[in-house]
């Protein structure tokens, strides 16, 4: 039996839960939602998927991603919740070993970007944002430490956990990519109406930080795009709704599930070859600008 999640604070959430009710060993097993749509992963029988489009051959599924509505009933549940730890905590309440309230309320307000502009101008002032954002979800290499923040989060308190050297490590370096994060999002970001497009393709590697402060250093956008070029000759789109400027009125995990990915009504992304790049951002832009609810 593995736990098969995505490489965010949500699916790191999510494996303590489901480890920690179902007796499983870690490591978990991480995976990004293309790979999943996409049909790269081999899921085997026993398999408990969380956080994740859906996959016939798994045992057990929990999501909240309006994209990855199930058309047929699965084993597990699936429901529209701002995050899928809070639908494992319901579900398993009863058979955990200690008390993730606190861990799951803070998981819902990180997953559903229902954060005050404090937070997202000084996330170190703010354990559980600022641990977030020490989980990356494009780097590999970093499996060690998504699986040593889940053992981590199973048996100490906040305070332990943002304690421990490895997590001190982690949050100086977000603190400091965070600086460098937001000069890159000042050169890079463009204002078409109300939608903040920002372009990382020339960058290599493509910086990463802070998602949220875009929103506060272009208050007059209402949605933000992000594209990057991933490995293997693929790019990536990030679409979200600024969480300071709430105006935009597209599904945008409905949007997105016409071009290769999906997630929430308020936030997606999705992946493909980078020949697709021109046409997809453009229609994907296109439909922004029009702010017709789809």
């Amino acid at each position: 039996m593995r736990v098969v999640t995505r490489p965010d604070f949500d699916g790191v959430v999510c494996a303590v839960l489901l480890m920690d009710a179902l007796g499983i060993d870690p490591p978990a097993r991480w995976v990004q939602p293309s790979d999943m749509q996409h049909g790269r992963v081999d899921i085997q029988t026993g398999d408990v998927i969380a956080n994740l489009p859906f996959h016939e051959d798994c045992s057990l599924w929990f999501d909240h991603h309006f994209s990855n509505q199930p058309k047929t009933p699965v084993d597990g549940v699936f429901k529209i919740a701002p995050s899928a730890a809070g639908i494992v905590y319901e579900y398993y309440r009863e058979r955990l070993d200690r008390d993730y309230t606190e861990l799951v309320r803070q998981t819902d307000r990180i997953d559903s970007a229902d954060l005050t502009l404090d937070e997202i101008l000084h996330p170190e002032n703010y354990p559980y944002v600022l641990l977030s954002m020490t989980i990356t979800n494009h780097d590999p290499s970093e499996e060690r430490y998504w699986n040593y923040l889940v053992n981590l989060l199973r048996t100490r308190s906040m305070v332990r956990v943002m304690d421990d050297p490895v997590v001190k490590r982690q949050s100086r370096r977000v603190v400091e990519a965070n600086i460098a994060y937001e000069k890159a999002l000042r050169e890079h970001t463009t204002l078409v109406d109300h939608v903040s497009i920002t372009d990382f393709r020339d960058l290599d590697p493509a910086p990463n930080g802070n998602r949220f402060l875009v929103y506060s250093l272009f208050p007059d956008c209402t949605v933000n795009v992000k594209i990057v070029f991933d490995e293997d000759r693929l790019a990536s789109i990030k679409v979200g709704h600024s969480i300071l400027n709430r105006g935009c009125e597209v599904n945008v995990g409905k949007m997105l599930s016409a071009f290769e990915g999906g997630g929430h009504p308020g936030a997606g992304a999705c992946r493909f070859a980078r020949d697709k790049t021109p046409d997809y951002l453009a229609r994907i832009v296109h439909i922004l600008q029009e702010n017709i609810p789809v």
